[in-house]
């Protein structure tokens, strides 16, 4: 999975350096067999199910520009995104540059719209989370989009100032819904299997 990323980022031509962030040594020995760097081994308290994606790269741009590393902008890439590609990448950092947002990340729009939502209450029935748009028809909703959980780029600066990235001061490169897949469970890990061999047979 790790590859993937590994490959992507550096076919993109966009990267003065690849960088992985782990405190796990077979991860480690499989981006460096890949080309990556490891410099450092990420420390323990942020290396646990809450540690988040701004913490560690914060931690990545602070020990950089401890050895000296001057950034213009700092870009990461899950190593759970085995659909990313590097046309995205390219994208994305054509609107970094021209919009001079603090970061821009990819996302995707929703299938349904998550106006028309519903959620089960504990005695087994149902609630609306926007009853005001019982009546209204899915066509008349706005699209909402969200986080593809693939790559952000951003501001050396606002990584380290925790600024949250999904805020005004950001923008997104819009990817097609099939080809997105977050992948937190073995449900997930099945449906990117099958959607990696559909791609792989259309390519």
């Amino acid at each position: 999975m790790i590859a993937y990323s590994i490959e992507v980022a550096f076919a993109s031509k966009m990267f003065d350096r690849v960088i992985v962030s782990t405190d796990d040594a077979e991860i480690r020995e499989v981006a460096l067999n890949f080309g990556a760097e490891v410099p450092f081994l990420r420390p323990n308290e942020l290396s646990d199910d809450y540690a988040t994606t701004t913490d560690v790269v914060a931690h990545t741009v602070d020990w950089l520009r401890s050895v000296g590393v001057v950034l213009s902008a700092v870009c990461c890439i899950y190593a759970t995104a085995p659909f990313v590609q590097s046309t995205d990448l390219i994208r994305s950092k054509e609107i970094f540059d021209e919009g001079e947002w603090d970061f821009v990340f990819a996302a995707t729009s929703f299938g349904f719209p998550i106006f028309r939502s519903i959620e089960r209450n504990p005695s087994g029935g149902v609630r609306m989370l926007f009853p005001e748009h019982f009546q209204t028809r899915s066509q008349d909703l706005s699209e909402v989009y969200h986080d593809a959980g693939q790559f952000y780029w951003g501001k050396p600066d606002s990584w380290v100032e925790k600024k949250r990235i999904f805020d005004e001061w950001s923008s997104f490169v819009d990817l097609p819904r099939w080809r997105v897949q977050d992948i937190d469970t073995m449900e997930d890990w099945k449906r990117a299997e099958v959607l990696f061999q559909l791609l792989a047979k259309s390519v």
